[in-house]
């Protein structure tokens, strides 16, 4: 399978980016993970582009999910996009994925800068960003104890998953994941800790049972203070202000547009 997915690729690579200097074939095909529905993840490179983006397609019965930058571009999602997310989606697919049409100088050079990126971590999370961390999870907690339906639960549960695990991953200086790479990246981090995690969510979702959720919740907020509710205070910018007669000239106006 390894070796027709690498003959896709190249044949993409000839007949879509015909001019880029390097693909990574990369995403959880290539992990050996994936699915009759799983796309193919590639970073295709070119020397010079006016914009970065990103594409999908199908091509020979395969989803794909295409990553298209040059050099500088490349830089700026890995330093101004990807880093100050705490997800560092772009890097670990150069870090993981396979050089076409043949390893190079400018591959390697991607290389070496997406392992310098996942090496130097996530940004540190201040005092207040934990704060706001501790206020969001307490609310989901909240939300799950009595909700007023079995749809608010899941809405409210699927939620905290991501969450709760976003706050695990930034405090304890890790790169953080989102949905379906989170037991992975767990797994990775604290194999118990990802059992406790998955099963305890299993049966919230299974059977509504939230106890063992909103006890694993409060373990892993209890290093940083627990619960945050009361007292909380969250300042919006100084400049975070519009004059009313701007709003209902502005208003006026897309009312006129849309008639």
């Amino acid at each position: 399978m390894r070796s027709k997915l690498i003959k896709v690729a190249k044949d993409i690579l000839q007949y879509k980016y015909p001019t880029a200097e390097v693909l990574f074939l990369a995403g959880s095909i290539v992990r050996g993970e994936g699915t009759p529905h799983s796309d193919l993840d590639l970073v295709v490179i070119f020397d010079s582009l006016p914009n970065a983006y990103r594409e999908s397609f199908l091509f020979q019965g395969f989803p794909v999910e295409a990553f298209v930058h040059d050099p500088e571009t490349f830089n700026y999602f890995l330093l101004e996009v990807d880093r100050p997310s705490g997800v560092p989606s772009l890097a670990q697919m150069i870090l993981e994925g396979i050089e076409l049409p043949e390893p190079g100088e400018l591959s390697q050079s991607l290389r070496e800068l997406a392992a310098s990126v996942i090496q130097a971590g996530p940004p540190e999370l201040s005092a207040e960003d934990v704060r706001k961390f501790r206020y969001n999870l307490t609310n989901l907690v909240d939300d799950i104890r009595q909700p007023r339906s079995t749809d608010e639960l899941l809405a409210s549960g699927t939620e905290l998953y991501e969450a709760l695990a976003d706050y695990y991953f930034r405090t304890s200086n890790l790169w953080s994941a989102k949905g379906k790479a989170i037991p992975r990246t767990l797994k990775q981090a604290d194999c118990e800790l990802c059992l406790r995690y998955c099963k305890s969510f299993e049966e919230l979702f299974s059977n509504g049972d939230r106890e063992k959720v909103i006890a694993l919740v409060a373990e892993l907020l209890e290093a940083n203070g627990g619960f945050l509710f009361d007292g909380h205070r969250l300042e919006a910018p100084m400049d975070y202000r519009k004059p009313l007669a701007e709003s209902n000239r502005a208003v006026q106006q897309i009312v006129g547009s849309e008639r």
